[in-house]
């Protein structure tokens, strides 16, 4: 049985996905559907995947109450609108005109301010520090 080749975007998923379970409390799980989520106890701070997302891309969503605006221009984010645009939720979209690879490190770092912001100050005090050192 041959196994099948992942693509740059599967392989970005599968290694945000094992960061993300490297911060406490966390779990992977469906979100809505077609999505794949990242979970703080039962709550959801990072999304894979959309309804409308088209073959060979992956778009993100993510909580960044301190990077939100900064990060609006950026040519993978994609416009936020009602609730995800009043809440700080951030769409990130990636396909062939926007390489995920380069943007690995910073997804990283946005992955931890969104667990940190949804997660007791106490946690989030505590993962903040740890990524500060690293």
């Amino acid at each position: 049985m041959t196994k099948k080749k992942q693509s740059p975007f599967e392989r970005a998923e599968a290694e945000l996905t094992a960061f993300g379970l490297s911060l406490p409390e966390t779990s992977h799980g469906p979100g809505w559907i077609p999505t794949r989520a990242l979970y703080f106890r039962k709550k959801m701070f990072f999304v894979f995947g959309d309804r409308n997302e088209p073959p060979g891309h992956l778009t993100m969503i993510m909580k960044l109450p301190i990077s939100a605006e900064m990060v609006r221009d950026l040519p993978f984010v994609q416009e936020s609108k009602g609730w995800f645009l009043q809440h700080n939720w951030v769409i990130m979209r990636f396909g062939p005109d926007n390489p995920i690879q380069p943007e690995m490190q910073a997804l990283k770092g946005w992955m931890v301010q969104s667990f940190c912001a949804i997660t007791p100050k106490k946690i989030a005090r505590e993962v903040e520090a740890r990524f500060r050192g690293a």
